[in-house]
């Protein structure tokens, strides 16, 4: 139990219900043994019983904390985080300021006042604070990647697209983020923004042929490049190419699943699930639809 949750830890799991059972049977029946790994454990189970509204496991493991650990600014942050989980806003927010009064680089209490914003649904002024905190620290890419999100859910196409941008240029390997910036511009449009958009989609399939999202963003942005007039005959000949390549490895991805003696409906279930919002009502998706419930039939 010790090595699952070390792993999990070093893996970034946000498996927070698995986090608490393993967590919580192992402080109560082999705290003994655990050393000071105790500590780090206290914490995570700490913020995985938030995630899961055990406010009593998470105040539990606070006291323990505080005892150990009594003037500690990552304890006083994880009791601000508390308070959040509680909505208690005004109170963690005071937790924060009283941890920058002290120790006004501690860019984990500035992340923690930004996301209060943002859960208080107060966009502007988070973009505002991101901004200014990346003014400072302009190599945290997790900052980057939240203000690309909340320029997306603003519909701010452009400065969201930049954001990207900055993230690519110090992670030009991450097919997560070509994937995201190709999807950017295809919702802004125009026939620049969906070539941008088709290439980017390439270049996240050549760094992982497995990302489906990739391949499907492929097919529509070149299948509307091909259907605008004002193209060339070339370059629609070029994207029917693209999209005609592009829906033949989706369909062999699906039908491998179909074939498969012990099929998982649930395969298809969640790519299905995990489509982009602009594939929906397309030929492509009705496709899908249909393989999953071949699945559903062949499995009952």
């Amino acid at each position: 139990m010790r090595d699952k949750l070390r792993k999990w830890r070093e893996e970034n799991y946000r498996n927070s219900e698995q986090i608490v059972e393993v967590g919580e049977e192992l402080i109560h029946e082999h705290m003994s043994k655990l050393g000071d790994d105790i500590w780090i454990i206290y914490e995570q189970v700490m913020i995985a019983a938030l995630d899961c509204s055990r406010d009593d496991l998470a105040l539990s493991c606070l006291h323990e904390l505080r005892k150990q650990f009594p003037g500690s600014h990552r304890v006083k942050r994880l009791a601000g985080m508390r308070l959040e989980a509680l909505e208690r806003y005004d109170e963690a927010c005071k937790v924060y300021d009283t941890i920058l009064q002290d120790d006004p680089t501690n860019t984990a209490a500035r992340k923690r006042k930004i996301a209060i914003l943002k859960a208080q649904g107060r966009s502007t002024e988070a973009i505002r604070e991101l901004n200014e905190y990346l003014e400072q620290f302009v190599g945290d890419q997790e900052a980057w990647h939240e203000l690309a999100e909340l320029y997306i859910n603003e519909h701010d196409y452009a400065k969201a697209a930049f954001c990207l941008e900055e993230l690519m240029m110090t992670n030009p390997h991450n097919h997560l983020y070509c994937e995201q910036y190709a999807e950017v511009k295809y919702t802004q449009g125009g026939i620049e923004n969906l070539e941008l958009s088709r290439k980017y989609f390439a270049q996240a399939l050549k760094l992982n042929n497995r990302n489906m999202r990739a391949l499907f963003g492929l097919y529509m942005s070149a299948s509307h490049i091909a259907a605008n007039p004002k193209v060339s005959a070339k370059v629609k000949k070029d994207n029917v190419k693209y999209a005609a390549w592009a829906a033949s490895q989706i369909n062999r991805a699906y039908q491998v699943s179909i074939e498969d003696p012990n099929p998982s409906p649930c395969f298809l279930a969640n790519l299905s699930a995990s489509l982009p919002g602009y594939l929906c009502g397309w030929p492509v998706l009705r496709r899908l639809l249909h393989l999953q419930s071949i699945a559903v039939a062949r499995s009952s």
